[in-house]
């Protein structure tokens, strides 16, 4: 609490520091919620510890944060949109105009608004929670269609680079430090049988087939916030590793976090599966706020990419098995291993589904065609 105390007192936050507690279940990032006195009524403030190991260069990383909530911010403001500071991060400065303090060991900070009566979700509890997830994250996107001040800095470079995510693998089963790679041959055979759909994406940016647009690039279930009351999708939040990408990297991590009843570590495999009707809603909400300004060949894509991230966030989290758990944070022992069987397990799902899942994504779209994106909105999803 004294740190805290102390934390507070870098940043443009008068009152009265109350106390503070953790918060959320990110694997990178410390965060907390700090709360004030401010001429007797209680507000809340979002103070987090930037994982400099993980961001080489937290400067950029906040010069990207700063730019995109206040064009954000801006744009929400020039449309009189209600409810608008619920609808986007805002960055408190230090009390010398930065939009993040550097501690005297080291470490990065920044503060945020907190926003208050939403909540966020692990696991997916209906197909209107996905479709509103969706919807919001393909907004976030449309928001940031001409973001002034050109391209942004990369967090994370290659982050969503596949190819290199199977190489890093490669090198970690080759180094094997820990002796691991003995029990989990079923994974590794797994990991190799799918080799070839690493490029897809990455080969199809190179030719210029699909467009490099801003992306979010982290779009778990419980990166959105979603109304207490109303379950609206309201804010897109973790803007770490927002930066350039594509839109299907987005799309994909969605379908991989949102569409599984299972939680992210389950050990019980059998419960793992696509749920399809989550994922014509994860379609039609982010093609309600994405229609417009997708390419067709980014639509067709869609169900192709739940499959590839997945795959790749399965990779990573085998590989950092492999290495002794060096990145994700784990609670217990050999929770990046189940980690990387759930997204397996995940896969094989996708796989079976992905005509029907191709399917869907026609009928909405044809459903665009015909009545205009207000069609999206409908058909028993709302």
């Amino acid at each position: 609490m004294r740190k805290l105390r102390y934390l507070s007192e870098q940043f443009q936050i008068f009152g009265e520091f109350l106390g503070a507690e953790p918060f959320g279940t990110g694997h990178i990032n410390d965060s907390y919620v700090a709360t004030y006195d401010q001429g007797g009524a209680r507000i809340r403030y979002l103070h987090q510890r930037i994982n400099h190991h993980v961001f080489k260069e937290p400067e950029a990383l906040m010069e990207n944060f700063r730019r995109v909530t206040e064009h954000i911010w801006r744009g929400l403001h020039a449309a009189d949109v209600p409810d608008r500071s619920r609808r986007c991060l805002l960055l408190v400065p230090t009390r010398e105009g930065m939009y993040y303090w550097h501690g005297p060991k080291g470490d990065y900070w920044r503060t945020a608004v907190f926003i208050e009566n939403v909540a966020t979700y692990d696991v997916v509890k209906s197909p209107t929670q996905a479709y509103e997830a969706a919807r919001t994250f393909g907004t976030f996107q449309k928001q940031l269609i001409g973001l002034p001040g050109g391209r942004l800095h990369e967090t994370i470079p290659d982050f969503h680079n596949t190819p290199k995510r199977f190489a890093d693998f490669q090198k970690a089963l080759e180094a094997d430090p820990l002796n691991r790679a003995a029990k989990i041959k079923e994974e590794i055979d797994f990991a190799f049988r799918r080799e070839e759909i690493c490029p897809v994406l990455i080969d199809l940016q190179k030719t210029g087939e699909i467009p490099e647009r801003i992306a979010h690039n982290d779009t778990k279930l419980n990166n959105v916030l979603l109304d207490i009351k109303t379950g609206e999708g309201l804010c897109a939040i973790d803007l770490d590793t927002v930066m350039p990408g594509s839109a299907l990297y987005d799309f994909g991590d969605l379908v991989r976090s949102a569409t599984s009843p299972a939680a992210e570590d389950e050990r019980d495999r059998s419960k793992v599966r696509m749920q399809i009707e989550m994922f014509e809603a994860l379609a039609r909400g982010y093609l309600a706020s994405t229609s417009d300004f997708l390419e067709p060949l980014e639509i067709e894509l869609l169900p192709f990419s739940g499959k590839l991230i997945s795959f790749e966030i399965g990779l990573r989290f085998l590989t950092d098995y492999l290495l002794g758990d060096r990145y994700f944070k784990i609670q217990r022992e050999d929770q990046n291993l189940d980690r990387c069987r759930t997204q397996f397990a995940l896969v094989r799902s996708i796989e079976e589904q992905e005509k029907e899942a191709s399917r869907i994504v026609d009928k909405i779209m044809n459903e665009c065609s015909r009545k205009g994106q207000a069609a999206i909105r409908h058909n028993g999803i709302l």
